[in-house]
């Protein structure tokens, strides 16, 4: 088994907890669109739906750098709506999926390096940068439902990985 075939299979359930916890979301804030105006901090991430928005930008700009794709400038990431959202999200999973699937181990330990917003210029393995793109999420998606909480959203499900379906 290659590096890649074990990169693709260490990830694997990774990939199917978040997917799925994005669908239950997608669902979840369809159901309940005034929790997407919640307020939450600053800037392009003063509302809920801005840091939703946040999530899919970040997973897609460095999806865009493992794939050797040009990086979309944050100006041009105008998604707003629940669904526009989603789509943005389902198309760099979708992108995510068959770079984790199809890359060579060679491709996976390539160096990387660009500049970022909040901590300069980075430099990177591709598999360190794909891991990142997970735990990018499910930390900001475990603020998330921290804030809707607090704000009167506490309908939700068990978001643990220990709670899920994912088998392991």
């Amino acid at each position: 088994m290659s590096a890649a075939d074990r990169c693709a299979l260490s990830f694997a359930a990774l990939l199917e907890l978040t997917s799925t916890e994005h669908h239950l979301w997608r669902d979840w804030f369809t159901e309940r669109p005034a929790a997407w105006a919640v307020p939450f901090g600053t800037g392009r991430m003063a509302t809920i739906g801005g840091v939703v928005q946040h999530i899919f930008a970040v997973e897609m700009r460095y999806v865009q750098r493992l794939i050797d794709e040009q990086v979309t400038d944050w100006d041009d990431f105008a998604q707003t709506s629940i669904e526009d959202v989603f789509e943005l999200g389902d198309d760099a999973r979708g992108r995510f999926v068959q770079f984790l699937t199809s890359a060579p181990a060679t491709e996976l330990e390539r160096m990387l390096s660009f500049q970022t917003l909040s901590a300069g210029l980075v430099t990177a393995s591709k598999h360190k940068i794909a891991s990142n793109i997970f735990l990018h999420g499910i930390r900001h998606w475990a603020q998330i439902a921290t804030v809707l909480r607090q704000h009167g959203f506490a309908d939700q499900w068990g978001h643990d990985m220990l709670l899920s379906a994912v088998d392991m």
